[in-house]
């Protein structure tokens, strides 16, 4: 019990070092390893959110115009890359699997000769209780619906209805729960 406890103590104080940048940082929220942490804008993260960043190091990122924002409960894994340039938002009790890829930009232009450009970032929207499979791809625009489920290996590239499981490369919705 003793252990048990002094871990625990052990990743909400670690949390508390690794988000010092962040612009809040809810009660008890804990973390398992090494992440990379880059707050350039607003990071705001709920109470007893469970981060781990062990295997492979999980990575959140907020540009100067960026918004990112982390609900109540929810927990992300290990080896995700979260990038908000405008405004990534994940619900409260959300469950974010291994290796999860999530940004509100491209990043570059498709066209060779516009390669350098940056297009504009549209939001990313995870409502509550939202169960994101490992390996899963939420692209720019996309807000998918509070209670769902997207099967591991998705590519997410239009809105989920509330209470969906998609899957697939799009994904796309298979059936309703």
């Amino acid at each position: 019990m003793i252990r048990g406890f002094w871990n625990a103590g052990m990743a909400v104080l670690r949390a508390r070092w690794y988000f010092r940048k962040a612009t809040s940082l809810g009660l008890r929220t804990r973390l398992w390893g090494r992440p990379s942490v880059q707050n350039y804008g607003t990071m705001i993260i709920g109470n007893r959110v469970r981060f781990v960043s062990t295997m492979a190091p999980l990575e959140l990122y907020a540009g100067t115009q960026g918004r990112l924002e982390v609900g109540d409960s929810s927990f992300i894994n290990y080896g995700c890359s979260i990038a908000a340039q405008q405004l990534v938002r994940i619900g409260s009790r959300c469950q974010i699997g291994t290796y999860v890829i999530m940004m509100d930009n491209d990043f570059h232009e498709i066209e060779p000769e516009r390669r350098n450009e940056m297009p504009a970032s549209l939001p990313i929207i995870l409502e509550e209780n939202v169960w994101l499979g490992a390996r899963v791809i939420v692209l720019r625009g996309v807000t998918i619906g509070a209670g769902s489920v997207i099967g591991a290996g998705s590519v997410v590239t239009k809105n989920i209805p509330p209470r969906s499981l998609a899957v697939g490369v799009p994904a796309h919705v298979i059936r309703h729960i």
